[in-house]
């Protein structure tokens, strides 16, 4: 099996691949139309990548089977085109968690004690203990979490220590899951706004997620609330999160922005970063060596079984729910040739096959087809099948609910 490594990648995850038999190449630095023609004359079956943007042209030139984006998100891989293609996406989420979690108490703590400033104020060769001994504290400060997934929960014991209650929102959070993290439960982003003098996000960006957090949130804060964003930028209206710096004393440290360079050095003139209360960082929430690591080793578990079994560990470009109408079972013996029988017999009609297994009885004397229909087949078909073919033990059809 082939793997085309385009982005940054350990040495212990390139090692652990050509371990489980595959033929890498490394070439970290490949993005854009460089990328497009790697694929085309490299011919990968896998493709990894970490920030580097995977495109419809890039998944049209060559034989890719597989992209595996090495950290928690997918949002920089074209996944519609990869699906409409056959092409598995894969991601590894919960590897980088705690590295995301102590990026952002790094920002709250940097915000409160103004240590950016401190430093620079330093390095100009000026004292001036009399501007940054002010600070607020932390302890006994509310903080409020939008997004209680894996990064999320790795805020709350870190709160704790701190002394800070925590409130938060997610979709999936319940009373009970709520008062088992030890949080108090909103029924709303823009509830935790009001309720926080600390605000941390952690949204998964999708399209009921993209600008989420605009205008309505920012003005249900209180003045001079930290707002700390480690997760996606477009989860925020950039726009909005400005005004609410310039006019209600909103200080931000952010770790992603709306618009983000494609590769790892560059130019980057996002207005967001000359507001005076923002402390930014390059998006290396997952960039600690502990979190490259687990990254690593999760992405060679994932090209493994991959090669060893075809089934890929964390797909997220799997339907949910198919358009199947009726599930047709078929009770036979295991030999050649009954399943393509009855696959003819479903062509014949003009009807599509969903999905479908077949589980084999111990023995392997008899076996069980089970096939997701999006039509369900005539009953004279259905009468035909068990009439011609004395390996089909018995045929039942079901309508999906």
């Amino acid at each position: 099996m082939r793997v085309l490594i385009a982005d940054k990648f350990e040495q212990s995850g390139r090692d652990g691949l050509e371990a489980i038999g595959c033929e890498t190449s490394y070439q970290p630095d490949l993005k854009d139309d460089a990328l497009v023609d790697a694929i085309k004359k490299e011919a990968p079956d896998v493709l990894v990548v970490r920030g580097t943007k995977v495109t419809e042209p890039m998944l049209d030139v060559g034989s890719v089977k597989l992209v595996v984006r090495a950290g928690a998100g997918f949002n920089t891989i074209d996944v519609s085109a990869a699906s409409k293609r056959g092409i598995y996406v894969s991601n590894c989420p919960g590897k980088n968690s705690i590295a995301v979690a102590e990026l952002a108490f790094a920002l709250i703590l940097a915000l409160d004690r103004r240590i950016a400033d401190n430093v620079v104020t330093l390095r100009r060769g000026e004292w001036n203990k009399k501007e940054f001994s002010k600070a607020r504290g932390l302890y006994g400060r509310t903080l409020g979490l939008i997004g209680v997934g894996k990064i999320g929960q790795e805020m709350i014991p870190r709160a704790r220590a701190f002394g800070m209650p925590v409130v938060a929102w997610s979709r999936s959070l319940t009373t009970e899951r709520a008062a088992l993290l030890g949080v108090e439960l909103k029924e709303s982003p823009k509830a935790v706004a009001s309720a926080s003098d600390v605000v941390s996000v952690h949204l998964a960006l999708n399209p009921e997620t993209r600008h989420l957090l605009s205008t309505d949130f920012f003005n249900a804060m209180r003045e001079g609330t930290y707002f700390i964003n480690t997760a996606r930028g477009e989860v925020v209206d950039q726009q909005a999160l400005g005004v609410a710096m310039r006019t209600r004393g909103i200080r931000a440290g952010l770790d992603v922005y709306a618009v983000e360079p494609t590769s790892s050095t560059g130019d980057f003139q996002d207005d967001i970063v000359k507001e005076e209360g923002l402390y930014g960082t390059h998006h290396i929430g997952a960039s600690t060596d502990q979190a490259q690591e687990a990254i690593a080793a999760e992405t060679v578990r994932i090209v493994k079984e991959f090669k060893e079994t075809g089934k890929v560990p964390n797909v997220v470009n799997l339907a949910r729910q198919t358009p199947a109408t009726h599930r047709l079972v078929v009770r036979h013996l295991d030999r050649p040739g009954v399943l393509a029988g009855v696959l003819e017999a479903i062509k014949a009609e003009q009807i599509n096959v969903q999905e479908m297994e077949n589980i084999v009885f111990e023995g392997a004397a008899a076996a069980v087809a089970r096939i997701n229909l999006d039509n369900a087949p005539t009953k004279a078909t259905l009468n035909k099948l068990q009439a011609n073919n004395a390996d089909i033990i018995e045929l039942d059809l079901l309508e999906l609910k």
